[in-house]
């Protein structure tokens, strides 16, 4: 990929992210550093006993993302009813570890949930999503309010895409500490 359209790609990318909510973006931001193991999540993101408890659970639900990501490294296909006997070795795992972070109610729409789960799991979970998404939303897990929201913010053209980008993700958003002025 030339320098040119690696910095495109960047600069799409970050400016997807900043169309989120401050609250999705504080929580990809904290997702990310639980799930690649990139900073002591407790210390930087935890405000109090409920998200240090909500952090402890994201760590252990986390662990998913291990077989996860060696699945997807793998030999799964996803065409034409091929692989169906990998259904339940992926969307298990997935279909987990998505719950828990659309019951805690700081990702808000499907592209929040796409952009995080690109890049905790890479390209190749992208055809994995749109299923695994309105499965969780779908679950009696997230409050039936919720629900509805998260449903309609897939698009039908996400829900139905006939080919996915293997493209990895270029933008991992980190933590920004604030200078106090002087």
């Amino acid at each position: 990929m030339s320098t040119t359209k690696t910095a495109q790609t960047i600069l799409t990318e970050m400016r997807e992210f900043a169309g989120f909510s401050p609250c999705e973006q504080r929580y990809i931001r904290r997702s990310l550093d639980v799930g690649l193991a990139r900073h002591d999540a407790f210390r930087r993101w935890a405000r109090g006993p409920a998200e240090a408890a909500s952090i402890r659970t994201q760590y252990v639900i986390y662990q998913d993302l291990k077989l996860l990501r060696g699945l997807m490294k793998g030999d799964i296909k996803t065409e034409n009813g091929a692989g169906l006997e990998d259904l339940e070795t992926v969307m298990g795992p997935l279909l987990r570890v998505t719950t828990f972070d659309l019951s805690q109610g700081r990702i808000a729409c499907f592209s929040a949930y796409r952009f995080l789960y690109e890049r905790l799991l890479g390209a190749e979970v992208r055809p994995w999503l749109p299923g695994a998404f309105c499965g969780a939303a779908a679950l009696p897990h997230i409050r039936p309010e919720r629900r509805k929201e998260l449903l309609q913010s897939i698009s039908e053209a996400a829900a139905t895409a006939p080919g996915w980008s293997m493209a990895a993700p270029r933008f991992f958003p980190e933590y920004v500490e604030m200078e106090e002025a002087a």
